[in-house]
Order: C-alpha cells, then sequence, then structure tokens
C-alpha cells in the first residue's frame, strides 16, 4: 500500500534508535537530508545528546514538534507532505508510540503517502540485559502519581505475565512541557521542568501498591517485595547501565541520567540465567 513511487512526495517517519545522533539508519540519514522539512517530536522519548548535535550531525535545521503540534496540530506538519518530503523523527522506532500511529491515521485521511523507516527501541533492545523477548508479556507503562491520581492497572498486568512465567517490560513516565493544573485551569502557558521517572522511584510505586493490597485482605499472589527485577539505564548510550536485584532493593539504587526503563523477572530459563549473569554491573546503592 506504501510501497514508494517513483518521485512521488510523501510523509516520513524516521527512527532515531536510542543512543545518540549516531544510530540513525543510512536510509533515514538520506531522508533527513533530502526533505525539504524535518520536524523532531521530543516528547515520547529523549536521545542522550540535544537537539543542536543532531542538527549539526544531520546537517539539517530541526523543527522541534511538541504534544500539542503532533496532536492538536499535525496539520501544519502535514501540510506540505502531498507536494514535497517531510520527515518526522521519533527516538526509538517510529511505532514505539501510539500518538505516532494517529499521525499516520490523519495523513491517510488528507490523502497523503506515508512510509516508515524503522530503527531500534527499547522493545527490542532490552534484549541487552540477558532476557530473551520471546519471553516477554505485555509491556506496561508505570506513570507518576500525583496526591489525587494512583491508578494501579499496570500491576495487575504486571501480576498476569508472572502467573504464566512471563517478563515485564515496564516503560517509565516522561513529563515533558507539562503544566501545572493551576497553570492549566488559567490558560497560562507556563511549563514545569522536565521529569524522568527512575528505576527506584517505579519500584517504590510498586511496593506501595502491594503493601495496600495486602492491607485490604487482597495480596497479590505472585508480585511481591521480593521479585527480582532488572533496572536499565541509557540503553544503546556508551553509559549504558544494567543491574539487578529483588523489588525491595531496586528502591536504594541511583541508576544515573535517564532514561531508565524496569523488568520485572518471570521465570528464568537457564540460558538466561547465565546471560543475566554477566551483563549485570553489579548493586547500585
Amino acid at each position: 500500500m506504501n510501497a514508494r513511487v517513483v518521485d512521488e512526495k510523501m510523509l516520513y517517519l524516521v527512527g532515531l534508535g536510542l543512543g545518540d545522533a549516531k544510530d540513525i539508519s543510512v536510509k533515514g540519514l538520506e531522508v533527513v537530508r533530502n526533505a525539504s522539512k524535518v520536524y523532531l517530536e521530543a516528547y515520547t522519548s529523549i536521545l542522550t545528546v540535544g537537539k543542536e548535535e543532531l542538527e549539526q550531525f544531520y546537517g539539517r535545521e530541526l523543527i522541534v514538534a511538541d504534544r500539542e503540534m503532533v496532536e492538536a496540530n499535525s496539520d501544519e506538519i502535514l501540510a506540505d507532505a502531498d507536494r514535497t518530503d517531510v520527515a518526522f523523527l521519533v527516538v526509538g522506532d517510529p511505532l514505539g508510540a501510539t500518538t505516532h500511529a494517529d499521525l499516520l491515521l490523519r495523513a491517510a485521511e488528507l490523502g497523503v503517502r506515508w512510509s516508515i523507516v524503522h530503527n531500534a527501541s527499547i522493545i527490542n533492545a532490552v534484549g541487552c540485559c540477558g532476557l530473551q523477548l520471546y519471553r516477554f508479556g505485555e509491556t506496561v507503562s508505570i506513570p507518576f502519581w500525583t496526591e489525587t491520581w494512583k491508578p494501579e492497572s499496570f500491576v495487575d498486568k504486571i501480576e498476569q505475565n508472572l502467573k504464566v512465567g512471563l517478563h515485564t517490560l515496564c516503560l517509565l513516565d516522561i513529563k515533558m512541557k507539562e503544566q501545572s493544573l493551576e497553570n492549566l485551569m488559567r490558560g497560562r502557558k507556563v511549563f514545569e521542568p522536565p521529569r524522568f521517572m527512575t528505576v527506584s522511584q517505579a519500584a517504590a510505586q510498586l511496593l506501595e501498591v502491594i503493601a495496600a493490597r495486602s492491607a485490604t485482605g487482597t495480596p497479590l499472589k505472585c508480585l511481591s517485595s521480593g521479585t527480582p527485577c532488572i533496572g536499565l539505564a541509557r540503553v544503546g548510550s556508551i553509559t549504558q547501565t544494567i543491574a539487578h536485584d529483588v523489588l525491595a532493593g531496586i528502591c536504594r539504587w541511583e541508576m544515573g541520567n535517564p532514561l531508565h526503563s524496569l523488568v520485572i523477572i518471570g521465570y528464568l530459563h537457564p540460558l538466561e540465567e547465565k546471560i543475566l549473569a554477566l551483563s549485570n554491573n553489579a548493586h547500585l546503592v
């Protein structure tokens, strides 16, 4: 359906990988250098380098596309894509976030052709910790809690994975260009500083749910403070860090700069046990 037609212009969604400017594929770099406009999606993930370094390596000026532009004003991105090539750059793989699928649907509604240039994402790069990808169950997202909003559905999904012996990749929350409730209600374009959930923060929220469920007489049967886990930081970069411990121990970890991910370990195959031992950087306290 979306095979390239000679000289026909289109929207390209280009994956940037996980590390730095050099993680883009040869095909992706070719698209970036030939496109008339290049947008950089700047809210679902980050690289270890900033916009300026990307521009220097790509040799192109990048237009930062925040959440508001992508989700509410996507027509601005698609405006010229039927007459000229437009590149939309995404950290990781372009289809790793549902918002990018929405962009493709909008393009289809407008009759704009599109093409995907894939790259590595945490969904497959998590294999660096030594666990086999086909032994992972449903991926979950762990959001930052507030005083009045503490969802727990991700815990139930982890529990279901553990019941059948599967590992769980937990994607940890990112807050980019967010407004406080007060500023939002007053219509003030004042944004909070970026926040990135750490492995220790995610573990603390999981432990709070475990304790609350026990206190109400409905304890979890599989997930506990003693469940083995893996913490990952800055996967794909030269400062990549991997370490494992039980859930209660992870609360003491300091794994440095973002981004972090957490893996809840299910049943370990003997081969996984051996490779996991090789990839461990030891306890981080």
